[in-house]
């Protein structure tokens, strides 16, 4: 792709008017075959690695050029759909764990230019010869740290093995780790370090929160009631946790979602769309969230539970003040509970005993079961809540189409009026179940 087609669509379809340090080097030194990039969580990876691929990709040829692995499926489908909103004239497939096995293996009949996987699922489909990866160009294994640890070394050996045509490694990763394993065969490897205090400003503030009882959910409810209602993320280190924290939050009438490893797909996705449109204000998750989740404007994390790691503190913290926005972090610490070494104030913040609620519902989503699968497009459903549903254009908020459902924001305030004026209605001739989306 010429490199004029790929910034005019980041401005167009990502709003993002121009790239930064760490973008600008890596298409610099794209002539290096393998490249290690370091830089923090939040500061526009994804991106610095998908604009040289594109940069090098041949034109369509039947066969698959480009190989990203993901060691989750959350930053799977964010890689996904960033590369598709850029890579117009390539088809781009997403494989992970929890999707459609079918739905996948139907999109890679038609060879993709492009393949965001999961190293499992990438592995299986190879297996069960769905897909033909001996001639991929471009290998990228994003935040390798992750996939490269313990457990999952195997399937990105046998993987890694499956690709020997891979002239171009990049790998990318928010901490530093231990050298690669020698099945990546990366010689000459370049190393971008932005990890270094001095390469980023420093947007965050972290404050010390003390919490007098040793069950923190009181001095929960008073920093929320303290601190700036922008988008939150309240981390705790235990899916049961989250479940306790967030229906004691939801009890207050605070417009709050869970997000963990227990869930189903489908929740674990809804949730994320519904903090990114303005359902949810806050959102509760285990350390699964700290990564890969494609979250803008996160104004405040709060660590309701201890990191375990510097790691950890690392990635959660990366939640906000990404890229060029600032952010705060508060750390609530128990009565006699240790604080990490790692962990650096910038003050204490007290919270006072305030029961005023500055997060109001202002967005409720609707859902509808049809998807892309069904040939339903974000103008069908504009189009339909502005003629159907007695909305305005500039009512409807965000939308967001999956493959076998869609999720739109639109005003809390006239959710009730739009749900019964669209439940008996058609969209393009086809009747589809629409309700009020919960978690």
């Amino acid at each position: 792709m010429k490199e004029s087609i790929i910034l005019n669509n980041i401005s167009s379809r990502l709003g993002i008017e121009s790239i930064n340090e760490i973008q600008k080097a890596m298409a610099e030194n794209f002539s290096t075959n393998n490249i290690m990039l370091l830089s923090p969580t939040g500061s526009g990876k994804t991106l610095a690695f998908i604009i040289p691929v594109l940069k090098n990709l041949r034109q369509p040829n039947g066969k698959v050029q480009v190989v990203a692995i993901s060691p989750s499926r959350e930053l799977a489908i964010q890689t996904y759909k960033i590369f598709r909103e850029i890579a117009s004239d390539y088809k781009v497939t997403c494989c992970y764990g929890g999707h459609n096995f079918e739905d996948e293996k139907k999109s890679l009949s038609v060879v993709p230019d492009i393949i965001v996987a999961t190293p499992g699922r990438m592995l299986d489909h190879i297996k069960r010869k769905n897909i033909d990866v001996y001639n991929v160009r471009i290998l990228v294994v994003d935040e390798f740290d992750k996939a490269l640890e313990l457990g999952f070394q195997d399937e990105m050996e046998r993987l890694v093995r499956k690709m020997p045509n891979a002239a171009r490694h990049i790998f990318t990763s928010a901490t530093k780790m231990d050298p690669l394993p020698p099945f990546i065969k990366a010689e000459e490897l370049k190393t971008l370090d932005y990890l270094k205090e001095s390469t980023l400003p420093q947007r965050l503030e972290i404050f010390n929160v003390k919490s007098e009882e040793k069950d923190k959910l009181k001095t929960l409810d008073s920093l929320l009631s303290d601190i700036d209602n922008g988008r939150t993320i309240v981390f705790v280190n235990y899916r049961d946790s989250v479940d306790r924290v967030y229906s004691h939050l939801k009890e207050q009438g605070l417009p709050v979602g869970l997000y963990h490893g227990g869930l189903e797909q489908i929740d674990r996705e809804k949730a994320v769309s519904m903090l990114n449109n303005g359902t949810f204000k806050i959102l509760v998750t285990t350390d699964l969230g700290a990564r890969g989740l494609d979250i803008s404007d996160i104004k405040n994390v709060i660590h309701y539970h201890m990191p375990v790691t510097e790691e950890v503190f690392t990635h959660r913290n990366g939640r906000s003040a990404r890229v060029d926005a600032s952010g705060s972090v508060y750390v609530i610490v128990g009565p006699g509970e240790k604080v990490p070494s790692f962990i650096n104030f910038s003050d204490t913040f007290k919270p006072t005993t305030s029961e005023s609620n500055k997060f109001t519902k202002t967005e409720e989503t609707l859902f509808f079961s049809a998807g892309k699968k069904e040939k339903i497009s974000k103008g069908d459903i504009l189009g339909f809540l502005t003629a159907k549903g007695g909305l305005e254009a500039n009512e409807v908020g965000q939308i967001d189409i999956s493959d076998h459902y869609s999720i739109v924001a639109i005003p809390a305030g006239k959710a009730s009026m739009v749900l019964k004026r669209i439940q008996q209605e058609k969209i393009k001739n086809k009747k589809v179940k629409i309700t009020i989306a919960r978690q």
